[in-house]
């Protein structure tokens, strides 16, 4: 996802959304998510999270960066996707996805990135 835009730093570009389920069908739920290599899972907290493949938007469309200009910012059962700088029109949205490598995934985020999500 691309701005189309100039942002200014701490704007919110995005809500999150997506169906909000218990923390347990979340698991259920991301389990057959990531045999697909796919991360909708967003957890909100130790008891909810919002499964952005059932009722979720374009913000499902934001990649991961380990270096990323965007930061996640959660009120109450909302996540907001925010600039964490001032980014420039065409350039792509990125926000740290934070799976402390339980997707098991690796990072394409630039070459030779080596972590895994």
């Amino acid at each position: 996802m691309y701005a189309a835009e100039p942002i200014d730093e701490d704007t919110r570009i995005v809500e999150y959304k997506g169906e909000l389920v218990s923390q347990a069908e979340a698991w259920r739920r991301e389990s057959r998510y990531l045999r697909r290599g796919r991360i909708w899972i967003f957890n909100i907290n130790g008891r909810w999270a919002r499964d952005a493949a059932v009722g979720g938007n374009i913000a499902r469309s934001i990649n991961h960066a380990c270096r990323p200009n965007c930061y996640v910012d959660v009120v109450g059962h909302h996540i907001w996707i925010r600039a964490s700088r001032a980014i420039r029109a065409g350039e792509e949205l990125t926000y740290d996805y934070n799976t402390d490598g339980v997707a098991g995934i690796a990072c394409r985020c630039r070459p030779r990135c080596g972590r895994i999500l």
